[in-house]
Parts: C-alpha cells; structure tokens; sequence
C-alpha cells in the first residue's frame, strides 16, 4: 500500500493552504499530527530550523538561532508546515534560549508523544557569547529513558571551533 488516505490525513489542514496566517506570537496549537505508518521500527526525524528568532525578555532585542529537533516517532508524526509555523510564532515571544528548547520539546512531547526526542538550539552571540541550550526526553520506562540519559551525559563533549557561526 502506498500513499495516505483520507483519514490519515484528516487532522492536516496547513499543508497547501494557501491562505495560512502567521501568528504574532506563540501558538503551540498551529502544531499537527500525522499517523506514522511505520511505529514498528525504530528511526529519528531530525529538522533544522536554521531561521528561528526569539526576543530577548529583559531587552526585547531579537535572538537568532538554528534549532535542531530530532525525534523516534511513536503512533503520530509532527507535520513540517505547522512545526514551522509553529517555530516562526517564536518571533515576538520574549523568552530565554534555554526556556524556547524546554518550551519547543515538552510541546512536541505533548503533541505527539515520541518514544525520544531531543532539541538544541544553537543561538548566535550576542554581547560576545552565544549560548546552546540542549534538552531531551525519552518515554519513561522503556530504552529511550536511558538513551535520553546517556545522550544528555555525553553531550557536547567535542565543542565546535567558534569560527564555525
């Protein structure tokens, strides 16, 4: 069997929509779901955001990011176009790196309930220091918990040059 029906894709409504509106601000319920045809096997979705912006919440200077979500997709599936809207709601919201990620990974959790998933932001500097929050989750109970802890205890241990933003 190829392609999706109906039903599958009943809960769809921004892709190919050409009359979407972009949200002034955080909108976690533009975010929607799709069946994942193969919960059997165990494989990571990465997307890279390299055009997120937030604001600063002292300042309100803008902050810029790329942000990297990877997940192993349980029962339903995160749809591009509303993660992407849902990223670009980002833009007037005024929070710190670290809350964005924490906020961006416990929405998604929500949503689609993913047997792992991990989110880390690598933000320009700003002021000489750049800043790159990383959180990850994994299904209590089952290997994801430790893959999220042996994931989080090794992170980062081979920072980039600097030269690389």
């Amino acid at each position: 069997m190829t392609g999706r029906t109906k039903e599958e894709t009943a809960g769809v409504s921004l892709l190919g929509n050409k009359n979407v509106r972009y949200a002034a601000d955080y909108a976690p319920e533009l975010l929607e779901t799709f069946p994942n045809k193969h919960p059997g096997n165990d494989y990571f979705v990465k997307f890279n955001c390299p055009e997120f912006t937030s604001l600063c919440p002292i300042t309100g200077q803008p902050d810029f990011a790329t942000i990297y979500i990877s997940y192993i997709p349980g029962e339903k599936m995160v749809e591009s176009k509303s993660l992407k809207l849902y990223l670009f709601s980002f833009r007037n919201h005024g929070d710190f790196h670290e809350d964005c990620v924490n906020i961006i990974m416990k929405d998604l959790i929500k949503l689609m309930q993913p047997k792992y998933i991990e989110v880390w932001g690598k933000f320009l500097p700003r002021g000489g220091i750049s800043i790159d929050p990383y959180c990850n989750y994994g299904m209590p109970g089952t290997k994801w918990e430790q893959l999220a802890w042996d994931r989080l205890a090794h992170h980062d241990l081979y920072p980039e040059a600097v030269n690389n933003r």
